[in-house]
């Protein structure tokens, strides 16, 4: 009779299935593959989900659950903008550092996968796009920052920014084209990285507390 899996051994398997897919890609990541870094049988991965798109949107909303719960957080700490976005902007940098294949999943459905990207961009997006623009709101009519900005567009940007952030540690491409802009003693010194895109966020919001 078959045994259900523990939550244990369900995440075992769903972080196997994030390490696969950020190496290989959807199309050459294997089921087989999967179930042996996990030390499960491919029989048992096909009992809980039909096939590998299932599973791979599945790993995709584990990956970044997570990350998504943790910016809401920082990001509503305080009632300072300015201290709300030091905390993202650090806590990107940290999460890129350790969760390198999990940016990279992301980053694969960021570059386009049909109808799947469509559905996931909402899924994925729709909590960062209302706490950025509740964040942009709530300074704007608290006097915090320029008074002709518009909320929805500037965290639209923002968030690109941040994407774009993640991307860089994490994904052969953007490391390359960080590298060629800031050398490569870019990627450990973090304090410099958080200097400058705060200065840089700052003046575009015309920052003042």
């Amino acid at each position: 009779m078959y045994r259900k899996l523990s939550d244990d051994r369900l995440n075992d398997m769903l972080r196997a299935g994030i390490d696969e897919f950020a190496e290989k890609g959807f199309a050459g990541a294997s089921l087989a593959n999967i179930a042996k870094r996990a030390g499960l049988s491919v029989g048992v991965i096909y009992k809980y989900y039909e096939e590998k798109e299932s599973f791979f949107l599945e790993c995709v909303r584990y990956s970044l659950n997570d990350l998504n719960n943790v910016l809401t957080e920082v990001a509503g700490k305080s009632d300072s903008l300015e201290e709300s976005l030091r905390s993202v902007v650090k806590t990107l940098i940290a999460y890129s550092h350790e969760n390198r294949n999990i940016n990279r999943i992301y980053n694969e459905i960021a570059s386009g996968r049909g109808e799947m990207s469509v559905m996931l961009a909402r899924e994925i997006e729709d909590i960062s796009a209302l706490v950025y623009t509740d964040l942009v709101r709530k300074a704007k009519e608290s006097g915090m920052c320029r008074s002709d900005a518009d909320p929805a567009l500037f965290a639209f940007f923002f968030d690109s920014l941040f994407m774009m952030l993640q991307f860089s540690y994490s994904c052969e491409y953007y490391r390359e084209r960080l590298k060629l802009y800031c050398g490569e003693e870019i990627f450990e010194d973090d304090e410099k990285m958080e200097r400058e895109l705060m200065r840089f966020l700052s003046g575009a919001l015309g920052v003042t507390g």
